[in-house]
């Protein structure tokens, strides 16, 4: 019997290895990625050149601490703000992080306007994280249950609807900041409009507000752009990153400009590990390889290759509500609860999750093929009519 908390509903396999978009279990079953540690391994498994620079690094120098300069941070940091066209970046450990950043700077920049207790406008069905103030944020109960009291100070709308946020500025003077996912993952990979973002730059200039975006999940490429807000046209004011920054290297990062830039000052945050050598070794080996692998424009069009052959092989099926994403970050919504169908894919040799119930999320590699796409495809389509026939 393992040791390890429970805190997962852990799936009866472990992985030895893993190849591109292949993983490996300890039997030898070879199982087809299409999950990427949900957004994590942007680069797939053992990338022969991430993998090279990131013994190099372990040979010279894993950790030193931020109380000193640490070179690789600055590289990455000057590397991530010319892609997003921001100012400054905080790095840390993890998503939750980046937002718990995000939250305190808000907060900051709040009292320094006079605002006693500020307040930041949050969506239905987001997630932000697990910490307690992440959580406060996120719009799930199940998240939450069990952890009140919650951290006071977040509004709570609907997701791609302006005029409940405009409402909100009628009657609430405590707002500093709003904070929302391009596209929701954990809600069920539900996007917003882009007209939706646009307004909500507006309405946060109209205001004095922070714009503040998640890109945890949506963010690094996944969407065919660096970040899904450059789909839009618009800049936010802060971002949050995490999880395919690092190509499974935990690392996260809070990047500011405008108003939000130049708020924190020594003493005001921190992190012991983040924006270590070796994970930011991670992040610039990642940059590199997404852009001398042209692997933004390839997940454009393996997105749509995907997109496309699941419209095609499902069109007329009952049951299938939804086929919606942008990029390699792509969900279908079925009108009943379908998680029975990650077990049946993974009999198969096929990696997926299910989110929100009823979606199917699959997040594969930047890496994957054209051919491994097709093979995803030729598993998963006869999968879902099976399922929702029976």
């Amino acid at each position: 019997m393992s040791h390890v908390m429970n805190t997962y509903a852990r799936l009866p396999v472990a992985f030895s290895h893993g190849e591109g978009a292949w993983l490996w279990d300890t039997e030898g079953k070879r199982y087809l990625d299409a999950l990427s540690g949900i957004a994590v391994n942007t680069l797939g498994h053992a990338h022969p050149r991430f993998t090279a620079a990131l013994s190099e690094q372990i040979g010279k120098l894993i950790h030193c601490s931020n109380i000193y300069q640490v070179r690789e941070q600055e590289l990455l940091a000057d590397k991530l703000c010319s892609l997003a066209n921001m100012q400054e970046v905080f790095f840390c450990n993890s998503g939750c992080e980046a937002n718990e950043a995000a939250i305190k700077l808000a907060r900051m920049v709040g009292h320094q306007q006079g605002i006693e207790s500020p307040a930041i406008i949050v969506m239905e069905k987001a997630f932000h994280g697990r910490t307690l103030a992440t959580l406060s944020a996120t719009g799930n109960r199940k998240v939450q249950a069990g952890f009140e009291p919650l951290v006071k100070g977040f509004v709570r709308v609907p997701y791609n609807d302006p005029e409940a946020i405009r409402q909100v500025a009628q009657h609430n003077r405590e707002v500093v900041a709003v904070l929302v996912e391009p596209i929701q993952g954990e809600g069920g990979v539900r996007t917003l409009d882009i007209g939706y973002l646009q307004q909500l730059r507006k309405i946060c200039d109209e205001h004095n507000w922070l714009l503040m975006l998640d890109e945890v999940q949506c963010g690094m490429g996944r969407t065919g752009k660096w970040f899904a807000f450059q789909h839009t046209g618009i800049l936010p004011d802060v971002m949050t990153l995490a999880k395919g920054l690092g190509s499974g290297v935990p690392i996260g990062a809070c990047l500011a400009a405008g108003k939000a830039a130049g708020i924190f000052q020594p003493g005001n945050h921190g992190s012991t590990f983040g924006g270590n050598p070796l994970a930011c070794t991670a992040g610039l080996t990642t940059l590199d390889i997404i852009e001398q692998d042209k692997l933004l424009a390839h997940a454009e069009t393996l997105g749509k290759f995907i997109h496309d052959g699941l419209v095609a092989a499902l069109h007329g099926v009952n049951g299938i509500k939804e086929i919606r994403g942008q990029g390699l970050m792509i969900g279908i919504e079925l009108d009943k609860p379908c998680g029975d169908l990650v077990k049946q894919a993974l009999a198969k040799g096929l990696l997926t999750n299910v989110t929100a119930d009823n979606v199917i999320r699959l997040l594969p590699a930047l890496v994957m093929s054209q051919g491994e796409a097709q093979q995803l495809l030729d598993i998963l389509c006869p999968l879902i009519k099976e399922f929702l026939q029976s």
